[in-house]
Formats: C-alpha cells, sequence, structure tokens
C-alpha cells in the first residue's frame, strides 16, 4: 500500500463543512485528496475536525489553501497537524462506526448492521470506504429524500443516469424506486467505479446494459460514448460539488430533453444562486430544493423551449419565480 498523510484541522462546525463541500485547495496536490468531517466531542457540537488524507507529501501550497479556507486557522487560532500514517486503509478506517440512518423510505447501513426489519423501508448496504457517499453527509441524505419525493408525486423514469455516482447509492437509490429503468451510474475515479461494482454485488443490483440494471463506466462528466449513446435522459443525478456542477451545464443540457428532471446535490446554500443560474441559462428551471442544514439538493426540469419565453399578452416585468421557479 502506498503511503498516506494526513492534515488535521481543528475548526468549526461551519467551517468544516465549507471547507468539507469545497474543491479549490486541492489544486496543488499532485494527487486528490480525501476529505472527512467528523465533530470531535458531541457534548461540544461547534468543534470539528477535517482530516485531509494524501497519498503524497502535503506541499507548503496545500496547507496554505487549508488555512484560507478555514478562518479559524487563518486567524491563528488553529495549527494543522501533518502526520505520515502507518501502513493501513486510513479512509474506511475513519469511516468505520457509522450508524444506520434513515433519508425518505431508505435505511443505509454498513454489513456490520442488521437491516431494518420495517417492510415500508428500503435497505441498502454501502460499507465505508474510498470513495464518497456512504449516505451519512447531508447532500447524499437530501438526495435520497429528493429522489423518494419524486417517487411519491408520480414521476416514473425508465433512462437515468447518475454523474460522479461516488459508492453507488444514489443509482441504488432509483433502481428500487424505478425497478424497470435503464441507469448508467458514471464517475471520474475508477476507484469509485470499483467500489460501486463491489456494493452492487452487496446489494444484489444487477449490473448490465439493459432495462432493471445499472451499467458502470469511468468518464470525465458526461465524456463517455456511453453517455452519449443513451442520451437524452429522463432523469440525470449530479452529487458532486458546485463548481463542477457549473462546469457540467452545458453537457447535462445536451443530455437532456424537454421535461427531464435534474437532480443537483453537493454545493452550499451561498453557491445555490450561481449553479441555478448557470442551468436556468441552459433551459432548466428549479422546481424544488431539499435543504438539509446548509446543504441544499436541487431538484429542476428542463423546460419544452430553450430558457424564458415572455408570452406576448404579458406586459410587465418578469419576475425571479418566472426564471426559477418555486423553491
Amino acid at each position: 500500500m502506498s503511503e498516506t498523510w494526513k492534515v488535521s484541522i481543528p475548526c468549526t462546525r461551519a467551517e468544516a463543512r465549507a471547507l468539507a463541500a469545497d474543491n479549490l485547495f486541492i489544486s496543488s496536490s499532485d494527487s486528490t485528496p480525501t476529505i472527512v468531517a467528523s465533530e470531535t466531542d458531541v457534548s461540544r457540537p461547534d468543534e470539528w475536525m477535517i482530516d485531509v488524507y494524501c497519498q503524497a507529501e502535503p506541499d507548503t501550497a496545500l496547507i496554505e489553501n487549508l488555512l484560507q479556507l478555514s478562518p479559524s486557522a487563518k486567524a491563528g487560532k488553529f495549527q494543522p497537524l501533518v502526520e505520515l500514517l502507518a501502513d493501513e486503509d486510513w479512509v474506511t478506517l475513519s469511516q468505520q462506526g457509522l450508524e444506520p440512518l434513515r433519508a425518505g423510505r431508505f435505511h443505509v447501513h454498513t454489513s456490520s448492521d442488521q437491516p431494518s426489519d420495517n417492510p415500508k423501508l428500503t435497505n441498502i448496504c454501502i460499507n465505508a470506504g474510498q470513495a464518497f457517499g456512504t449516505g451519512h453527509h447531508e447532500t447524499t441524505m437530501g438526495c435520497l429524500q429528493s429522489l423518494d419525493r419524486l417517487k411519491k408525486t408520480g414521476h416514473r423514469f425508465r433512462n437515468i443516469a447518475d454523474v460522479g455516482t461516488g459508492t453507488g447509492l444514489l443509482a441504488f437509490a432509483a433502481h428500487h424506486l424505478w425497478k424497470d429503468a435503464k441507469i448508467i451510474a458514471s464517475d471520474i475515479d475508477p476507484v469509485a467505479v470499483t467500489v460501486t461494482h463491489e456494493n452492487s454485488a452487496l446489494n444484489a443490483i444487477p449490473l448490465g446494459n439493459r432495462r432493471s440494471q445499472i451499467r458502470l463506466v469511468q468518464s470525465n462528466g458526461l465524456d463517455h460514448p456511453a453517455l452519449k449513446q443513451r442520451a437524452p435522459f429522463d432523469l440525470i443525478i449530479a452529487n458532486i460539488l458546485a463548481g463542477p456542477l457549473v462546469a457540467l451545464a452545458p453537457q447535462i443540457a445536451a443530455a437532456s430533453g424537454a421535461g427531464t428532471v435534474l437532480l443537483l446535490a453537493g454545493l452550499l446554500s451561498r453557491q445555490k444562486a450561481e449553479v441555478v443560474r448557470a442551468y436556468v441559462r441552459e433551459g432548466f428551471r428549479l422546481k424544488h430544493t431539499q435543504l438539509a442544514n446548509e446543504w441544499p439538493s436541487l431538484t429542476l426540469v428542463k423546460s419544452k423551449k430553450y430558457g424564458w419565453v415572455r408570452k406576448p399578452h404579458r406586459k410587465k416585468s418578469p419576475l425571479a419565480s418566472d426564471y426559477f421557479g418555486e423553491c
């Protein structure tokens, strides 16, 4: 196993969540770090810790960017601790002990926990590992709740894409909700594709290119030929980060048709306006926001016509809701 370095930064709860969602600081690193945010003491809810795991020794630029993204650390209140770890899978170890959770109709647990015996709940087993998406972050929980809401409101989907699948959790949830759908799950990280493959076996999820199956591909955005061939999708899920979401707007729009439902997550509330604007420019309208703390999950719909069109008889200035829909 390659060497692993860890950078630990004590910080506030708000700073930990904001830092974990921001990918600006990783650009100075030769390898993509894994970020784990955790509460250090339940009796002190504002005291959190960010642990950043790297496959190479963190350089000065990475440390400086970490400090800039944590106001408390930048002010000199906290100092980062850098250490070379023993030859163990510290990413997995850091995520062990996760408690089962309920999100909508889904009960997400690890293989060390018993599945729920409630017939109204759908069990999904996701073990801790070297890919994001165990379900315990607000973004993933918000997506599970949003998918459950779409099902309850009568939506039916037959062609689904999960972009940035991580552990495969959201693709699995979509499979349970729309059994006859063709689903394709992609991730830029080959480790995530491998983890999703393993988790599919753990959950008896059939893999393949037919209906009621999930196809796995490694892809940078929607560049993979299989994604282009299957488009347009009637449901696209993208739980990644605000920056990539904005950058992917043209690709996602090109893979969408009139009425395509789009579920976006991985952004903070302060990033919502920028993300929504990027998709409104591509012809989407915001229909619903599922908010978990400061992490919104956005449900948008592709308009039948590109963007907003003024009706001929309307003379007053358009309202914000004409562009953004109902939140």
